[in-house]
């Protein structure tokens, strides 16, 4: 069906009454594990310059001490109230080893210690909280309550919520429908991006589907509730979001499972190495020193540092080239990604519709930028987003519009105005057609090519027909090609679109595997299918009705710009300037923090390997066992932090050029 232009808005009339706020954590240090890893860090770094400017030993030891506390306290109740539970994890065997190596004097590599794990768990923790409250923020698209028609003609304001299957509701110009239903009367726009992802208001008349959340235009709408509000498209793509969540648990379950039996082999062998020697006739304070030697050189800093240095640098090499990748985790995840499903508006598109073809019909006797000028003219009253295309087009091209007289719109038609002393009719080729008469094909063309055709007529004599698209980024072909060579495989287009925009997009970017029409529940179950036959799926959108597909994914990515808050909450990371060559880019830098990650770890487990052994077999000395220790810790941090550097940020894509949609409009106006 074309997208047809809207009348002028009515005046703003009161919406129901809108659903309350929720309540967003929106800055960091909202959480206390952010402010206790925040003191920690800050104590800590006081307290190493005054320790290498050789202040009292009071001094510094003082606030050292002050960093144990702050950022150890939690993870330590933590661990004990595990052992409450009988179970053992790695943060309390770092508090432990912390205050074993405090206890024979390296209060530093302690404190080094504290800080490291305390910043992991507030990361952490800020993006839980972040993530749920997205999720309960998605609720407030709904609006609180409707207005119910009642039986014998009347109307009554009622929850939304308590709205039942086979209720009528009013929907007047510029609400929001309150559930998902069938038209009965009236006719309208509805902007529904929220669901499907489709860039301009879609007309709706009787007998059509809207949902719940979708916001109405200037025509007033009467809907039969055909879903229970607690099954709504709405309230089913926050339930998707949940689960999908959700089935991420089992890694994490694992992960456990490793820390819990590291934790325990640690103590065990502390034990060990103390009681064997003391057994043996061994003094206490030597079979003590060996002890607390082998919890030092036993200790996983390096290990820890093997990890986060390249990841964080990596992220930070990102950031500054405009990619926010939210973890750690998500960085190495990033790169383990073979397939890739991207979606059509406002990613591999602008998501703004722009005038791509003025043709000015024969017999017209109008140019191009007469043909324009009229249009404008006609269209400058209407707020319409192919309306405001038009008028754009024709502000670009410094045109002086005319005054629009006796203006009249009807939703889903167009729009009437004189201009010039003629009465000029901007509209869709349903309501036109037939003025059009043997001018047909120019329509055709157009919508072929996967665009809107908007007829102009001038004293009902057909003057020029317009065509508007949603551009494609300069940059979208290129980066299909990135993905394609990364993986192995072309992306996949998941849209919400109709499939003959679908097609077209598709053909110009390169993609050939094509899925369109498709609604939040679809991508998701797309990409379910890809991820049970052993894909790990990397998908890329920007709307509220990918967030179920991003969060179901191996990882997901959104764009920032205009990016839904609820995408960019549920996505693991965001491309803040929408430039798409910086995807296949990010995907390469985190390819190359792995393989970091994985020097590191040999690295450590080399040193930590050695180390055991010399303080098992013979007799290491303190001193050199920390130096290997701290030798071994800084050799992989300088290792991760290479990525820090301008050149390791990958360069997959020239300059871009012009998309198709400007070249042609380019070359129109050459001619």
């Amino acid at each position: 069906m074309p997208y047809v232009l809207d009348q002028r808005p009515a005046p703003a009339l009161p919406e129901s009454r809108p659903a309350a706020p929720v309540r967003r954590r929106t800055w960091v240090l909202a959480l206390p594990e952010a402010r206790w890893a925040l003191a920690a860090l800050v104590l800590f770094l006081v307290a190493l310059l005054l320790y290498l400017l050789g202040a009292p030993t009071w001094l510094w030891g003082s606030l050292f001490a002050a960093t144990y506390v702050t950022g150890g306290w939690e993870p330590g109740w933590e661990g004990l109230k595990a052992l409450k539970d009988k179970t053992l994890d790695v943060d309390l065997l770092m508090v432990v080893a912390a205050l074993g190596a405090a206890a024979i004097g390296q209060v530093l590599d302690g404190a080094l210690l504290i800080v490291i794990f305390a910043t992991s768990g507030a990361l952490e923790a800020v993006a839980t909280a972040r993530t749920a409250d997205s999720v309960r923020g998605l609720l407030g698209l709904a609006p609180s309550t409707a207005t119910r028609v009642l039986a014998e003609g009347g109307e009554e304001t009622v929850d939304a919520g308590r709205l039942m299957v086979g209720d009528t509701i009013l929907v007047r110009p510029g609400e929001r429908v309150g559930a998902d239903g069938q038209v009965l009367e009236g006719a309208s726009d509805v902007d529904q991006a929220t669901i499907t992802g489709e860039p301009l208001p879609v007309a709706k008349q009787v007998g059509d589907e809207v949902f719940a959340g979708t916001a109405n235009g200037t025509g007033a709408l009467r809907v039969r509730v055909e879903r229970d509000p607690s099954d709504s498209v709405i309230a089913r793509i926050v339930k998707m979001v949940e689960d999908a969540s959700e089935t991420k648990a089992p890694t994490q379950l694992f992960i456990e499972k490793i820390e819990q039996r590291y934790s325990i082999g640690m103590v065990l062998a502390t034990l060990a190495v103390f009681a064997v020697p003391l057994a043996f006739g061994d003094h206490l304070q030597s079979a003590l020193l060996r002890a607390m030697t082998f919890m030092i050189v036993a200790s996983p800093c390096a290990v820890v540092l093997s990890t986060m240095p390249p990841l964080l640098s990596a992220i930070a090499n990102a950031g500054r080239h405009g990619v926010l990748v939210k973890s750690a985790v998500v960085m190495e995840r990033l790169g383990q990604i073979n397939t890739v499903a991207l979606d059509k508006t406002g990613t591999l598109t602008e998501g703004t519709p722009r005038l791509t073809d003025i043709r000015p019909l024969p017999g017209s006797a109008l140019d191009q930028a007469a043909l324009l000028r009229l249009a404008a003219s006609a269209e400058h009253p209407s707020e319409h987003p192919l309306a405001r295309a038009v008028v754009d087009a024709a502000r670009e091209r410094d045109l002086v519009l005319a005054a629009a007289d006796d203006f009249a719109s009807m939703p889903g038609q167009g729009v009437t105005a004189i201009v010039d002393d003629c009465t000029i009719q901007v509209g869709s080729p349903a309501r036109l057609l037939a003025a059009l008469g043997p001018h047909t094909e120019v329509m055709t063309e157009l919508e072929n090519a996967g665009k809107t055709a908007v007829v102009v007529l001038r004293d009902s004599w057909p003057a020029g027909v317009l065509g508007i698209a949603d551009r494609l980024r300069p940059d979208a072909a290129v980066t299909v090609a990135a993905l394609n060579g990364l993986t192995g495989r072309t992306p996949v287009l998941l849209t919400g679109d109709n499939e003959r925009a679908a097609q077209h997009l598709a053909a110009q970017v390169g993609i050939t595997d094509i899925r369109a029409g498709l609604l939040p529940q679809d991508k998701v179950s797309a990409v379910q299918e890809w991820e049970a036959a052993g894909q790990r799926v990397l998908v890329v959108g920007d709307g509220v009705n990918d967030a179920p597909a991003l969060a179901a994914a191996h990882s997901g990515i959104a764009m920032g710009k205009a990016g839904s808050d609820l995408a960019l909450e549920t996505a693991d990371a965001v491309v803040v300037r929408d430039e798409l060559a910086t995807i296949p880019a990010v995907i390469s830098l985190s390819r190359t923090a792995r393989r970091l990650v994985v020097q590191n770890l040999a690295i450590a487990g080399l040193f930590i390997t050695a180390l055991v052994a010399w303080d098992l077999i013979g007799t290491l000395p303190l001193p050199l066992g920390v130096a290997g220790h701290e030798g071994s810790t800084v050799i992989v941090g300088l290792n991760g932090l290479r990525l820090l550097r301008e050149t390791a940020w990958p360069r997959h894509t020239d300059r871009p050029g012009t998309s198709a949609d400007t070249a042609d409009l380019e070359s129109q106006d050459a001619a």
